[in-house]
């Protein structure tokens, strides 16, 4: 430890070590004994140079101030923001993006799907056909997928609860390939999301999405039934 002079013999171990003020009280309880009036965070060393490069003697009641960590700017000077209900869709990449560029046009649009298991997707399927049952066969185009799950609900007309139809589609896609799976819904891959539609600004919002940079297909309506979907 330095040798300072005159330090009290029966000092304290306080903030700056083992008798390291010169007078027997803490620091701050009586200043004008305090070898200094500003202690420095612990660990950060109270002279010498410190994280700004600058040298602090003794008694200048210097103190380090803490790194901050500037926003990384996004295109355009500004700071991304992530949204967490569109985190929350687990999308690929590109249908990410798309939905933050319908998110800051329209604030108020409202995801109802994005990435889904064939868990989420059965269930999804089985709420619509609860409403009509030829629901697969009107909304798919023609895949080994589609046909199967139509085929299922065809043959178990007594089935008719969600649960019941929702157990039966996922007993069938347990037993497709990944790549029967991919040609049946967007949504398996994470390239595909709904939003909720509504009345108020109804056509400015399907605008904006027929124009999502790397959109694909949009629908308003699938198997007759009122459903905004965009895929990539």
């Amino acid at each position: 430890m330095p040798k300072w002079p005159n330090i009290h013999p029966d000092a304290p171990a306080g903030g700056g070590g083992p008798g390291f003020f010169r007078s027997a009280l803490s620091l701050g309880l009586n200043p004008d004994s305090d070898l200094w009036d500003n202690p420095l965070p612990l660990g950060v060393e109270p002279f010498g140079v410190g994280a700004s490069g600058v040298t602090n003697a003794p008694g200048t009641g210097a103190a380090a101030t803490p790194a901050t960590t500037a926003a990384t700017p996004a295109a355009g000077g500004e700071a991304q923001k992530t949204d967490p209900d569109i985190e929350a869709l687990k999308l690929s990449d590109t249908a990410k993006k798309a939905a933050y560029e319908l998110k800051k046009a329209h604030p108020t649009v409202i995801f109802t799907s994005g990435f889904r298991t064939t868990d989420d997707q059965a269930r999804a399927m089985a709420g619509n056909v609860v409403s009509k049952r030829n629901w697969i066969k009107d909304t798919y185009i023609q895949s080994t997928a589609r046909d199967k799950c139509q085929k299922w609900v065809d043959d178990n007309p007594d089935e008719k609860t969600k649960d019941e139809i929702h157990a039966g589609l996922k007993s069938v896609m347990d037993d497709l390939s990944d790549s029967d799976l991919a040609r049946l819904s967007k949504h398996l891959s994470g390239d595909a999301f709904d939003v909720q539609p509504v009345s108020e600004n109804a056509e400015a919002i399907k605008t904006a999405i027929k124009g999502l940079t790397g959109i694909t297909k949009f629908l308003d309506s699938e198997g007759g039934l009122v459903r905004w979907h965009a895929q990539f």
